[in-house]
């Protein structure tokens, strides 16, 4: 939560400021969500009480249609896109959703809500020869930092996991004979997803040359570490991604989500049906995997285009 959103809420009446606590304690224990997640929804349900302020309104069951609406339409004057505001529309009905349950309010006012839908661009994706150059780019290393570099950018392009998800794994989580990392997605959903030769090559480096450099008191069980031997953080993580990508010729900007995306593109691509590249990205719903699908049409017009002599 920034400094300025803590501050709106610290000025919120005590009444919403209750409801505030009861509703992130709800996030918290009852919907088991990431944190990352219930600052974004709680930082929303701040500027919405701030709003309804500003309006008179000195309680939940002040909260209306009305309010609602002119929150999302004061965000598209100063600038909100289609994406942000359809987010703040989500979070604006979860409160509204919870208030109701919590018989804090006598109906939910969020259900009549309607929000744009967010427009879906086609994430930036590496081309083949790029990838291997950007996984490639640590090969060789020999002190211990290269040697995690290596294994962080084979993993997350053979696996296509997060770049949480690759923080969180503990040693125990690898499963070298079968090659298998056992991952912790989204909503604590457990999943195993296979990793190919050139990560166990890398795995092996690490485990037996490089994380034995690092490792103190303080590592614990996890599989990366950083300088002074804790888990490794995933803000590293980014910088080593955007580092390997700079070397890599005509390569777009990405960071390990963008690695994400070009395994499940090149997944796709040689060959595996949606239902299995939804499986291994950890997707709750098919229709999150089938914007791959369009990636790759997309590429296969642009080469079309590029090679047909009647294009």
């Amino acid at each position: 939560m920034t400094a300025r959103t803590a501050d709106a809420r610290a000025a919120l009446p005590p009444v919403l400021a209750e409801a505030l606590a009861g509703y992130e304690e709800h996030l918290r224990t009852q919907r088991d969500l990431s944190e990352h997640t219930v600052r974004g929804y709680v930082g929303d349900a701040v500027w919405l009480l701030d709003h309804l302020v500003r309006r008179g309104g000195t309680r939940v069951d002040d909260l209306d249609l009305a309010t609602l609406r002119s929150w999302l339409a004061q965000g598209r004057t100063r600038g909100a896109g289609r994406a942000t505001t359809a987010r703040r529309a989500a979070a604006a009905r979860s409160f509204t959703g919870w208030l109701r349950r919590a018989g804090l309010t006598a109906e939910d006012v969020g259900l009549r809500l309607v929000s744009p839908k967010a427009q879906r661009t086609l994430p930036d994706v590496l081309a083949p020869d790029q990838a291997r150059v950007v996984v490639e780019s640590a090969a060789g290393a020999e002190e211990p930092v290269g040697l995690r570099d290596a294994v962080v950018l084979e993993l997350l392009y053979a696996s296509g996991i997060r770049v949480s998800e690759l923080v969180g794994l503990d040693v125990d989580d690898v499963d070298r004979g079968r090659r298998l990392l056992r991952v912790l997605g989204k909503g604590r959903k457990e999943r195993s997803v296979p990793y190919g030769v050139p990560a166990e090559r890398a795995l092996d480096a690490w485990l037996t040359r490089g994380r034995p450099a690092l490792a103190t008191e303080r590592s614990g069980p996890a599989l990366l570490l950083g300088l002074r031997g804790g888990r490794l953080d995933a803000r590293e993580v980014r910088r080593t991604v955007h580092a390997a990508v700079a070397a890599a010729p005509g390569a777009p900007d990405i960071g390990p989500h963008g690695l994400r995306h070009s395994a499940a593109t090149h997944v796709l691509e040689g060959g595996a049906d949606l239902r299995s590249v939804q499986e291994l990205l950890g997707h709750a719903s098919l229709a999150t995997t089938q914007i791959y699908t369009h990636v790759t049409v997309e590429r296969l017009r642009a080469v079309h285009a590029q090679a047909h002599p009647r294009a």
